[in-house]
């Protein structure tokens, strides 16, 4: 799952605003410390929006395969793979 939908670009486009912001301290410490939060800010925006894309999909994944809920090989197999995804995607988000 990448960060930012925009990809790398988007993710240098950030980097350059966070480094911009640092080596302008000096001259401006408060201009530095605000651009340093709208970048944060806005890292976290996308953050939050990657995080409920991947949610949907995993959803999407299992939650319309049997609508009488009867468990079939497939079906089983698809809500382990489900699991397995939910719980490497909450893995990864605990250890940030």
């Amino acid at each position: 799952m990448g960060l930012l939908a925009g990809g790398t670009d988007e993710c240098d486009r950030l980097g350059e605003r966070l480094r911009h912001a640092v080596a302008g301290f000096v001259d401006a410490p408060r201009a530095s410390v605000e651009e340093a939060d709208r970048v944060l800010e806005e890292i976290t925006a996308r953050f939050t929006d990657a995080v409920a894309q991947r949610r949907r999909t995993l959803r999407t994944s299992w939650h319309d395969t049997d609508p009488d809920d009867r468990a079939t090989s497939t079906d089983t197999e698809q809500l382990r793979l489900a699991l397995r995804d939910y719980r490497g995607l909450a893995d990864r988000l605990m250890r940030l």
